[in-house]
């Protein structure tokens, strides 16, 4: 046999080679070990329980047709949504909102657990397919991750169920407040479950409640999808053509979650994600006013990037955005979730500080600029990453009401102060005083 025959014989057919190639080149691999790691054992966990469960479950004959509804609605809620979504995502850009808990946590209180997780893996197999595909190019890999937690999340709404002894919606129906109870348990299960299992699968864990478990609306709207599931699930358990109700309210609800997005996009800084000159003068007015109706003081910074135009120039604009993210984000990180952060446009940021003293205010202005010159942003290049670290701001600081009784003269003197710490040197903090003069300086 000659020696070209025995390579053809030996090789792996090119089918294989295509294989093994796509695996290694799966996006998740280029993710944090420790999530993958934990995407891969939920996801083995949801497969192993949802084959156990299959084959410990009875199942008859409704609770194949109640699957077959809540897919078929579920994928119509989808597809009718798609064209707010759309709009939705090219407004905000924040995460897909599926709103999938009405017809999954539906699944949980009316039909076993096993169906529960073909309806969830189905109806995000969809979303896949059809939503998030075309919305933005989600890996794969964070849609199956995402899929295996809420399967999980429905397994220990099932826990929650089965400690109580009640067989779901049906047997709520006949233990009158105490069945309303453990079905108010249950949705408390599943939205504290969810929360938590989501968390480790994030590249970056937050170390703020917000970060953590989302904002006040998030997690007001996932309790509404969670109530409709509910609502939906009682009309499965006695009238199921009724069923057919939840819909309109929920593209409505989906409408609504639109009009808060575009709200939110009116008023934030496209690059940083804080608030814009406009929606921070907004919130501003509004703590100012209560400051004055309750006799409170507050303080406002003024923060400017030191030489900012030359890491434009060496590195390019590009690397400029990258370098105003991470600011902006070292300043949310020094300040209370209360506090209003925003960007003036160019290198300028401005905080207001409801509620605090002088001293304090002080303290957190340093702190922000301790914090910006700490900072080392990786900016990609074309040949190998560059690490810019050599960053640094002055800050102005003004205080209500000694340095003025209105937000323009508040931000004229802390304006005033923060020209005062460019011209000694930069990389500084200096407070002015009602007269317009520095009364206390911190350097670096």
């Amino acid at each position: 046999m000659s020696m070209d025959k025995a390579r053809a014989v030996s090789s792996p057919p090119p089918r294989i080679h295509a294989t093994v190639s796509s695996l290694q080149n799966w996006a998740l691999w280029q993710e944090k070990p420790r999530v993958i790691a934990y995407c891969l054992l939920t996801e083995i966990i949801a497969v192993f329980l949802t084959v156990t469960l299959f084959f410990q479950s009875t199942v008859t004959g409704r609770d194949f047709l109640i699957l077959l509804a809540l897919l078929g609605l579920g994928v119509l809620q989808a597809e009718l949504g798609r064209q707010v979504e759309r709009l939705r995502r090219r407004v905000s850009g924040v995460a897909h909102i599926n709103m999938t808990s009405v017809w999954i946590f539906a699944g949980v209180l009316v039909l076993p657990p096993a169906l529960t997780a073909v309806l969830t893996a189905t109806l995000y197999l969809h979303l896949a397919v059809r939503s998030w595909y075309r919305l933005q190019r989600t890996p794969a890999w964070r849609t199956t991750s995402n899929a295996a937690v809420l399967i999980l999340t429905c397994f220990a709404s099932y826990t929650t169920l089965a400690l109580t002894g009640v067989d779901g919606m049906r047997g709520a129906l006949g233990l009158g407040w105490t069945g309303a109870g453990v079905i108010a348990a249950t949705i408390a299960t599943h939205f504290v479950a969810n929360a938590l299992l989501v968390i480790p699968a994030r590249n970056t864990i937050a170390r703020s409640v917000t970060g953590l478990f989302g904002s006040p609306m998030d997690n007001m709207l996932e309790t509404a999808t969670l109530c409709l599931g509910t609502l939906n699930a009682l009309t499965l358990a006695t009238l199921p053509g009724l069923t057919l109700l939840v819909l309109p309210p929920l593209l409505i609800l989906h409408r609504g979650v639109l009009v808060k997005q575009l709200e939110v996009a009116a008023t934030t800084d496209a690059k940083t994600g804080v608030l814009n000159t406009a929606g921070w003068h907004n919130r501003a007015e509004v703590v100012l006013e209560r400051a004055r109706q309750r006799d409170r003081s507050l303080g406002t910074l003024m923060i400017d990037l030191d030489h900012f135009k030359q890491i434009n120039d060496s590195h390019g604009h590009l690397a400029g955005d990258d370098v105003l993210r991470a600011v902006a984000t070292a300043i949310q990180h020094e300040v209370r979730e209360r506090d209003i952060v925003g960007r003036f446009g160019g290198e300028e940021f401005i905080v207001l500080l409801p509620d605090i003293g002088e001293r304090d205010a002080m303290a957190v202005a340093e702190r922000i600029r301790a914090g910006i010159t700490r900072l080392a942003v990786e900016v990609p290049g074309t040949l190998r990453p560059t690490t810019i670290d050599d960053l640094s701001a002055s800050v102005g600081v003004a205080m209500y009401p000694e340095s003025g009784g209105e937000l323009q003269e508040l931000l004229d003197a802390a304006d005033t102060a923060l020209y005062m710490a460019k011209n000694n040197g930069r990389n500084q903090v200096i407070r002015v005083g009602a007269l317009g003069m520095a009364e206390e300086r911190l350097a670096s």
